[in-house]
């Protein structure tokens, strides 16, 4: 089932990073006093009385970015038009909006430009405006701050919430009230088809690949960086397995995605690398591999998908007997903690490999459902046990005594130790490479759990 989508909208600093980070109990935003500070994670999962919700926090919109006025003008158009673009997607795309304000600040010309273009944006559905909207009125720390809310009712958004996002006063009533408004969540219908995400930063190929794959225009294929911006699912049968892609818009460098609409676009393709089976990572031969190619590897194994990395443009590298060997070898040294993906070179431009793609996603997949049996899993860890059994500070050897495939999905081994405590993350990546010499799991993360015999 899908999660409700939580929007935090507002002008820069109003305390939305400081409220994220308190819904989602981490510090995965940067907090900062100078307005324009987000620059980091964008959404997140919280929970509230066993409601599990994702939030997304868009950024502030500065009136003054794009015009010579004052802080207080709102007669710039540039500025009318980001108010818009945020407003009007947090509309689109949330099942419930946050709408910040600073009860110190007061009621500014800006928050009553957003209010006005959020009540525009919203639909009427049975009677009830979607998605409804929350006034929250950050930073009233004090009584006295509480007390002089009322005059927030003139912003026509119906109650305020008064709240202190840095001590945590107030956001409990807020939350409580919130999770109340979430749509039923009906099961989603069974869908047993493989899919595929196809990610990437923008313009290395991505919707071009799924043109070749589907063999029509099925996606806009532009130069212009950031054409695609929604996850787009196209359902197809492959050699007789019905197969789902899906093409995202591409996640750029954190600190280059602009406000807006891209914002919301990395938050789709992160939920396409959430709910796919394989995440085609694409990369730009000409570019090379960077380090944000290494944060979308990151992505898919933090979600524990699978993974094919796919170097687009080959066409376009002048090339020697030893181009593809060096290329591999970058790919494998900036993705080390990927090494058991593969690597396949192609042109979605002039179909070079395209014909490999989904046959090598397909076997990936066919790896992520793979089962090793208890009896061989054992003799791989007795074995293992014979080659390095290592000791701890205290002179304590860890003991593996019994280990059985748990479940598939990724493949998740619960090994039975003396004390889970002497197995050092070290320990655990020997483990699995003994386990990818016989059953090698291509292009698939491998869970282990070790517990002390007695649970």
């Amino acid at each position: 089932m899908s999660k409700p989508v939580v929007a935090l909208v507002g002008r820069p600093n109003v305390g939305k990073s400081t409220l994220f980070n308190r819904l989602c109990g981490e510090r995965l935003a940067i907090v900062d006093d100078t307005p324009g500070t987000t620059r980091d994670r964008l959404f997140a999962e919280a929970d509230w009385s066993g409601h599990v919700f994702d939030v997304v926090d868009t950024g502030g919109i500065d009136p003054t970015a794009n015009s010579r006025q004052s802080p207080l003008s709102v007669g710039s158009s540039d500025f009318i038009e980001d108010i818009r673009t945020q407003a009007v997607i947090a509309v689109t795309e949330a099942d419930a909006i946050l709408f910040l304000v600073d009860a110190i600040s007061g009621i500014t010309p800006a928050d009553m430009e957003v209010a006005r273009i959020l009540r525009k944006s919203q639909k009427v559905i049975d009677g009830v405006s979607r998605p409804p909207i929350f006034l929250v009125v950050n930073k009233a720390d004090s009584s006295r701050q509480r007390d002089w809310v009322h005059e927030f009712y003139e912003m026509g958004l119906g109650e305020p919430y008064p709240i202190s996002a840095v001590h945590g006063t107030g956001t409990g009533d807020l939350l409580d009230e919130l999770v109340k408004v979430f749509p039923d969540q009906q099961p989603e219908a069974e869908d047993d088809s493989a899919k595929i995400a196809i990610v990437g930063k923008p313009n290395v190929g991505k919707s071009s690949l799924l043109n070749k794959l589907v063999g029509e225009e099925r996606s806009i294929v532009s130069e212009i960086a950031g054409t695609t911006r929604d996850a787009v699912d196209t359902a197809i049968v492959f050699q007789g397995v019905p197969v789902t892609l899906i093409d995202t818009a591409g996640i750029r460098r954190r600190g280059k995605v602009e406000t807006g609409v891209e914002k919301y676009s990395v938050v789709r393709s992160m939920r396409a690398i959430e709910r796919c089976d394989v995440g085609l990572l694409m990369i730009d031969a000409v570019q090379g591999i960077s380090a944000q190619d290494a944060h979308i590897a990151g992505y898919i194994k933090d979600a524990w998908k699978s993974a094919v990395v796919i170097v687009n443009k080959w066409d376009a590298i002048e090339k020697d007997s030893y181009t593809m060997q060096t290329f591999t070898e970058k790919i494998q040294q900036e993705l080390n903690f990927v090494d058991y993906v593969p690597i396949l070179f192609i042109s979605a431009k002039t179909g070079q490999r395209v014909d490999q793609v989904l046959p090598l996603a397909l076997k990936v997949q066919e790896e992520r459902l793979a089962r090793v049996t208890t009896g061989a899993l054992n003799r791989i860890l007795q074995n293992a046990q014979g080659v390095h059994s290592p000791t701890s500070r205290t002179g304590t050897s860890i003991k593996l005594y019994y280990g059985t495939q748990v479940r598939t999905d990724p493949p998740t081994f619960m090994i039975y130790c003396n004390n889970p405590k002497l197995a050092h993350f070290t320990y655990l990546r020997f483990l699995e490479n003994q386990i990818r010499k016989e059953y090698p799991f291509t292009g698939t993360p491998i869970r282990l759990v070790l517990k002390p015999r007695h649970e």
